[in-house]
């Protein structure tokens, strides 16, 4: 069993630690916080625990880097140390959460890979799959060919990020039957399940097909 009494060193290494501990996720909350709200506003899948501390470290290094070049040019006179680190600290978080709002813009515009395709670079995208880069890149009615044979015409609001979890949000939603529509009379919108749908037909034109 420990004891205390005859273990001091001990006791003190585990203070030095724990304190050392905290300090480190004190230090890379911002940066945890800011990964969270990038994930939160984008398509892409969470990492392992690993890369979310590289990525949390990334923020943290920005912020901090954002943070210092802020506080040298306007100052922190305000005439108590606790009260400036605190300060610090909130404006480092509000930094980093910052630059997490506007990475996830930049890359649900695709911006920085559009520009790199055209000077032939890449042929990549800033979106996480095929799949999402499709629904983004084409803002047109819609044909879910799903299972059974049916197929549904419409206006997607809403889409899952995945091609086999999730659902579709379909407006104006339409049933095909015979290259005829059939109007899904008094539906303000249709759910469906995206492990049911075998084919997505992107329109190039809205008005296809002859309604009934």
């Amino acid at each position: 069993m420990f004891d205390a009494k005859r273990n001091p060193d001990n006791m003190d290494n585990m203070s030095w630690v724990s304190s050392e501990a905290v300090g480190v996720l004190v230090f890379l909350l911002p940066g945890f916080v800011a990964a969270a709200v990038f994930y939160s506003l984008t398509s892409h899948p969470k990492p392992g625990a690993f890369d979310r501390v590289v990525q949390a470290l990334m923020f943290t290094a920005a912020g901090q880097a954002i943070t210092s070049a802020i506080i040298l040019v306007f100052g922190t006179d305000l005439g108590n140390a606790a009260w400036t680190e605190n300060w610090e600290f909130f404006l480092s978080l509000i930094v980093s959460v910052s630059l997490a709002v506007l990475a996830a813009y930049v890359l649900n515009k695709d911006a920085v890979h559009r520009v790199l395709r055209r000077l032939g670079i890449t042929r990549e995208t800033s979106y996480s799959s095929e799949w999402y880069s499709t629904f983004a890149r084409h803002e047109c009615y819609v044909v879910l060919h799903m299972k059974g044979q049916r197929r549904l015409f419409g206006w997607p609001e809403e889409w899952p990020s995945h091609p086999t979890e999730g659902h579709f949000r379909i407006a104006e939603g339409e049933w095909l039957e015979n290259d005829k529509r059939i109007s899904a009379t008094g539906v303000a919108a249709i759910l469906v399940p995206a492990s049911g749908v075998e084919i997505v037909e992107f329109m190039e034109y809205p008005e296809q097909p002859e309604r009934t």
